[in-house]
């Protein structure tokens, strides 16, 4: 497996809670890994839509939103069944261009919530 790591760019399309389902048998439950971004831009020279996941704590510290542009390097997920996203591991992650948020936009492009208030709503 390759481990270096993949330079991205490109615009915020969607910010979702990132989580695993686990079933056994008749009983299922879930993890909350951090959050999803599905981007539209450029990864590894190819310009596509593409999804990295994120940890609470780079939400957190960057606050993203929909319309944010941003950069950083990702890789590959290791085992597809498991990840809800394409890449992961981000690092050198960081917002370089904000939007407006000044004219009351639609509830799904504000900053998202805390993973507890996923929990919280089922």
């Amino acid at each position: 497996m390759n481990n270096s790591k993949i330079p991205f760019n490109g615009i915020i399309l969607s910010v979702q809670p990132r989580i695993r389902l686990i079933r056994s048998f008749d009983e299922r439950s879930h993890n909350y890994l951090g959050y999803s971004l599905f981007i539209r831009g450029v990864i590894d020279d190819t310009e596509r839509d593409f999804s990295v996941g994120i940890g609470k704590a780079a939400r957190q510290k960057q606050q993203f939103c929909v319309g944010d542009e941003i950069t950083g390097e990702c890789l590959p997920v290791a085992d597809e069944r498991l990840e809800p996203v394409e890449f992961y591991r981000v690092s050198k992650l960081k917002k370089i261009g904000d939007i407006d948020n000044s004219n009351t936009p639609p509830p799904w492009e504000t900053i998202p919530p805390e993973l507890e208030v996923y929990r919280e709503r089922g």
